[in-house]
């Protein structure tokens, strides 16, 4: 059994990065991710790794971009507003077909809103984040076990299908200190052979770029970038089920909506309510088919979000609204509590949700 030690989630994070690989970072502090930078900084000049706060969020994904062109393990860490100023260099790490770790630990917003956690940042997420036609691969903990464990899997994600994977955590799991197990396989190495790293006169020379000015060419780019696309909507979906053996209610919910949606149903439970929960851990690619299967079962769906109700279109989408789909939130950084989606629970269960 493996030794665990006392972690805050954002510091987990980075340790993690640093272990499977990570020897490049470039950030900027923002409230609730800056001790990711912190922790960075202390660490990666003791490891030959590097350090580098930018001038700004802008500045740090192009610096990101020019790692990851080489084949290095790289990240940036941000919160909402800083996600928001990386995102045409997202664009570009996507267009360029470029592998990156990207870290978002949400905050209210919009515009600079407050500093206490959110969940609405899941449509920028998982549609994109910046222009054109692209997807990132994004990871949503639950745990700070799983801000590390998921921080070693998005590094895999991201190199084997050269593209960008975020980790979308809200401003509890990234400030929250639990027992955290850093015994991890060896990375995996994949072979690179795109990367600009100079070609010592052994092969073509590399070019790593994202503009296509001839139409036909961008839509043949394009096209095979969405291929890949369906290989991983097929392949990587991740997901949590509790308690959907016999449940007649189907929680929906991520990241720290999950964990009280659990009290929840624990309480709802005793109360001879049978309800279940389907935790997504990837947003994208979005776990369509358990939500599938659970619309053939179930009443009812009830989308537990810390947002005005992002999710719940996708949960809409998954069931093909076999069965309704309600919707419990809180937003503004504040936090559901267990007795708020208990209440919708036996609302839903007693027929007085419309």
């Amino acid at each position: 059994m493996s030794e665990k030690v006392l972690m805050k989630g954002n510091e987990a994070i980075a340790e993690a990065a640093i272990r499977c690989g990570c020897r490049h970072y470039f950030g900027y502090p923002i409230t609730p991710q800056t001790e990711v930078a912190a922790y960075m900084a202390k660490r990666m000049p003791k490891i030959d790794g590097v350090f580098l706060q930018a001038e700004s969020e802008i500045a740090a994904i192009n610096m990101v971009i020019g790692v990851a062109a080489t084949g290095k393990r790289v990240m940036t860490s941000s919160s909402s507003p800083g996600i928001s100023l990386k995102a045409e260099g997202l664009s570009y790490l996507a267009g360029c077909d470029l592998p990156a770790f990207v870290v978002n630990v949400q905050r209210g917003g919009p515009g600079l809103g407050g500093i206490q956690p959110s969940q609405s940042d899941y449509f920028q997420a998982t549609r994109g984040g910046g222009h054109g036609d692209y997807h990132m691969i994004v990871l949503a903990p639950d745990s700070v076990q799983e801000m590390a464990t998921l921080t070693v899997k998005g590094f895999d994600l991201a190199d084997k299908y050269r593209m960008t994977t975020m980790l979308l955590a809200d401003g509890t799991m990234g400030q929250m200190m639990e027992p955290v197990s850093l015994d991890f396989d060896e990375p995996t190495v994949y072979d690179k052979p795109w990367a600009v790293t100079g070609t010592g006169c052994t092969r073509e020379h590399n070019i790593v770029n994202s503009l296509f000015l001839k139409p036909e060419q961008l839509e043949v780019e394009n096209v095979a970038r969405y291929e890949r696309y369906k290989l991983i909507e097929q392949n990587e979906p991740l997901w949590e089920e509790y308690m959907m053996e016999d449940a007649d209610i189907c929680i929906v919910a991520f990241g720290i909506a999950a964990r009280v949606s659990k009290n929840a149903i624990a309480e709802a439970r005793k109360k001879g309510i049978k309800v279940g929960l389907i935790r997504p851990i990837t947003l994208w690619p979005f776990p369509k088919a358990p939500l599938a299967a659970a619309a053939d079962k179930v009443k009812a769906f009830l989308s537990v979000e810390l947002s005005m109700g992002q999710m719940i279109e996708d949960v809409e989408l998954a069931t093909r609204c076999k069965k309704p789909v309600y919707l419990c939130n809180r937003v503004g950084g504040m936090i559901i509590s267990p007795a708020e989606v208990l209440a919708k629970i036996e609302a839903i269960a007693k027929g007085d949700e419309a």
